[in-house]
């Protein structure tokens, strides 16, 4: 999984780089449909890492693993990312996405095929579940991007 803790490297680098380049008030507007603004939607990418961060270690702990969904909108309403400073978002997400790489990085090779299933998806192994972060990282951030 070493190859996608490098992906994984290389996109918060260029990421860090790209939002630099945000104002704050830009990153307060609405973004996308439904009326998240660029804070709310790196808000929920801090969400996303610290889950999959919990799923991906405890999968190597056990033989399996049964983890429940998550209530994206609630989680991103409590924690009220929109009164955040964009700064510090920008840095808390890149600085967990680095240990989440450092995690990846590590994974022995018997625990690749370690069957997840998370809330009412299909099982994945442990590897899927790692690519599909990335995937699912990507989207949002490209979302966030299309808006500079």
């Amino acid at each position: 999984m070493v190859h996608l803790s490098t992906r994984l490297n290389d996109l918060i680098a260029r990421t860090e780089h790209d939002f630099a380049g945000i104002s704050e008030t830009q990153a307060s507007a609405p973004a996308i449909q439904g009326g998240w603004s660029r804070k709310e939607i790196l808000g929920h990418l801090i969400d996303s890492a610290s889950n999959n961060h919990q799923r991906f270690v405890r999968a190597q702990l056990q033989d399996e693993l049964r983890w429940p969904g998550y209530d994206q909108s609630g989680c991103v309403r409590v924690q009220r990312y929109q009164a955040a400073r964009w700064s510090d978002l920008v840095g808390f997400w890149a600085a967990y996405n680095r240990f989440l790489a450092h995690v990846l990085a590590a994974v022995p090779a018997e625990k690749r095929n370690m069957p997840c299933w998370i809330g009412d998806y299909p099982m994945m192994t442990l590897e899927e579940l790692a690519a599909d972060y990335l995937t699912h990282l990507e989207h949002h951030l490209d979302q966030i991007r299309a808006k500079t």
